[in-house]
């Protein structure tokens, strides 16, 4: 794939991650209540928000198969540009229509982004030593990602402290510091992503947007024969639908409670900053308590706690104890991304990687969609305690979809905590590897869970 070594691969897959996730940090205190500060009502957030799950459930895969045929650097490069457009359309926006435009983008954006650059640190490490330990690289990726979103969001509940600027609002100077280090984001792509592809040119575009397709089929053959991908692909369905009660409702229900939206707004930086720390700890950690009681079991019982914490930021009275559920949810939330995006990875080889990762995020997208929707519009037609309440119940549903991995790994101690791949007949066109070593590798989100 390249002729960098597996450390050197790593470094630059860590600092283009941080890039990627340092803007996001800085919109995640005060994109909502922006919206609903240049005039939105709280059921239509919801619905532009949805709007961005739409267009990932239809360019999903398309894209994911893209980025395996075409190449993921490309297609990355791609992603950003879309991403700054996006912002730029938010910073100027100021009508319903223009903000559903502007998710329509980030949707756009979302696709392209879920999975490339993982993908690409995967294959590129794999290429430089076949027993590279790409779950420690991983791990790493999710305690830089909590760090970057933390500082993201410090930063930005800094800049919304200090006030309007001249003409600019409070809640919009972290869109505008966003924009900025996206730029950076594209010219660090540019130059440290090295990637290896047989051909270029028209013609080779045209031969990758043929194999495309062929890569897109790959992963769904593997989903329909697989119960373990087909399992951990079905957790995003109840994953999805219940973040949107602590990335969407959180703001609201703390802004519902302090009684001014600009104090939740200063105060879900620091918030934000704490949780995505907290984030990184858990991912670190994880990667270690994993080994007790084995990655699909520990996956399992995090949904449950996940689901207990937003429960707890529904009911709890006061801004102390709904701050410290927020806390634990996003720790438990950073050690559960590692653990099923390395459950995932063991399933795929390299040809198919992005597309199956495409495949899993695809579903939370939509579903995170209809989560948005659902549960911010009963949220105006009872409380947001409620809504936060049923999102907390979905979450927890989707424990027991961890129990066919849970049972591919039971035979020996050994495997307990290595998820063993369903098996595929020779035939099969799909390969999916076994590893002998496994202790949860984590990745985000695609996660894009954010």
């Amino acid at each position: 794939m390249s002729t960098l070594t597996v450390r050197q691969v790593r470094r630059r897959y860590l600092v283009l991650h941080a890039l990627r996730w340092l803007p996001s940090g800085l919109l995640i205190p005060v994109l909502i209540l922006l919206l609903l500060e240049r005039g939105l009502s709280l059921p239509q957030v919801g619905l532009v928000a949805a709007a961005q799950g739409v267009v990932v459930l239809a360019l999903e895969l398309p894209t994911g198969g893209l980025a395996d045929a075409l190449g993921r650097k490309p297609v990355l490069v791609g992603a950003v540009l879309v991403n700054l457009g996006s912002l730029l359309l938010f910073l100027a926006a100021d009508s319903f229509g223009l903000f559903l435009l502007a998710f329509v983008l980030q949707g756009i954006f979302r696709a392209l982004d879920s999975g490339p650059l993982e993908s690409w640190y995967v294959d590129a490490a794999l290429a430089a030593d076949p027993d590279a330990p790409i779950e420690r690289g991983l791990s790493a990726g999710g305690v830089v990602l909590g760090i970057a979103i933390g500082a993201g969001a410090l930063l930005s509940g800094g800049l919304v402290a200090l006030g309007p600027v001249g003409g600019i609002s409070a809640l919009t100077l972290p869109l505008l510091v966003a924009i900025a280090l996206e730029v950076v984001a594209l010219t660090a792509l540019l130059l440290l992503l090295v990637e290896v592809r047989p051909a270029a040119g028209t013609a080779a575009l045209r031969g990758s947007l043929r194999a495309a397709p062929a890569a897109v089929g790959g992963a769904l053959k593997l989903a329909r024969r697989s119960r373990i991908v087909l399992a951990l692909i079905s957790v995003e369905l109840f994953w999805g639908f219940g973040m949107a009660t602590f990335e969407a409702l959180l703001p609201v229900r703390l802004a519902e409670v302090l009684g001014d939206p600009d104090r939740a707004a200063a105060l879900l930086g620091p918030t934000a900053s704490a949780a995505w720390l907290a984030s990184a700890g858990g991912a670190a950690v994880i990667a270690y308590a994993s080994r007790w009681l084995g990655v699909p079991l520990c996956a399992g019982l995090l949904r449950i706690l996940q689901g207990a914490t937003v429960v707890g930021m529904g009911l709890l009275a006061g801004p102390v104890g709904i701050i410290a559920a927020y806390l634990l949810c996003y720790a438990v939330h950073g050690a559960s991304n590692p653990l099923h995006a390395g459950l995932l990875h063991r399933q795929v080889d390299g040809p198919y990687r992005n597309s199956v990762l495409s495949l899993n995020s695809m579903v939370a997208q939509p579903s995170g969609a209809l989560g948005g929707v659902l549960l911010t519009s009963l949220a105006a037609a009872t409380s947001v305690s409620t809504a936060m309440v049923v999102g907390g119940v979905v979450l927890a549903v989707a424990a027991p979809l961890y129990l066919p991995a849970w049972l591919a790994g039971r035979p020996t101690p050994a495997s307990a905590a290595l998820p063993d791949p369903d098996p595929v007949s020779a035939s099969d066109p799909v390969p999916v590897p076994v590893s002998s070593d496994h202790t949860g590798g984590p990745a985000t989100t695609g996660s894009d869970r954010i």
